[in-house]
């Protein structure tokens, strides 16, 4: 007779997308998984199957949970401006409030992995453009509304604040503490709005 799971699959997806975000995905070992998660390994392996499967469902559902968010951001925002900035500040706030340096799990996921692992290739480059995608329908709708400057093709800029975006995720990661330094990132940026 089968055993029934004792664990909440999704709670342990989210436990899994902690310890890969903190120590990436060559730095936890299986028994950081097991002592993470709190699952024996054989549940964890019955369920997930190996650690690369298990990275990529993690991956998967953190790409799922911000992009829901982005879009529902973009969705009930009366000012588009508005909310791509708050984004960008939001972004700051934890990069500097961060004692971890952890960056974005899909941004450092690209950074470690994608140059050697197709399947997480494909999850990044398909992220970017959904991303990118998001990004244009929302600068379209603020330069319908005059709320951002038509002086750039919307997909041009859409690219250049995702890049942007990645880019002070990972001098989050490599432990950029200055807040002058985003300050000034940020003013270049919003200037182009």
């Amino acid at each position: 007779m089968a055993r029934t799971k004792e664990f909440n699959e999704d709670q342990a997806l989210d436990k899994a997308i902690e310890i890969f975000w903190h120590k990436g995905y060559n730095g936890t070992s299986a028994q950081d998984l097991v002592n993470h998660l709190g699952l024996s390994r054989s549940s964890l392996y019955d369920t997930f199957g190996d650690k690369q499967k298990l990275f990529v469902k993690s991956l998967k559902r953190y790409q799922k949970q911000n992009l829901d968010s982005l879009n529902e951001l973009f969705e009930n925002a009366e000012n588009i401006k508005t909310a791509l900035t708050d984004i960008f500040k939001q972004a700051v706030i934890e990069s500097l409030q961060d004692r971890i340096t952890k960056g974005c799990f899909m941004v450092n996921s690209a950074v470690e992995l994608a140059m050697h692992d197709p399947e997480i290739a494909k999850i990044v480059h398909d992220n970017q453009k959904v991303v990118e995608d998001i990004f244009c329908n929302a600068v379209k709708k603020g330069q319908d509304l005059s709320q951002i400057s038509d002086r750039q093709d919307a997909r041009s800029l859409a690219r250049f604040i995702f890049n942007n975006y990645s880019g002070i995720r990972v001098l989050a990661r490599a432990g950029e503490k200055d807040k002058q330094v985003y300050d000034d990132i940020l003013r270049s940026i919003f200037a182009l709005f």
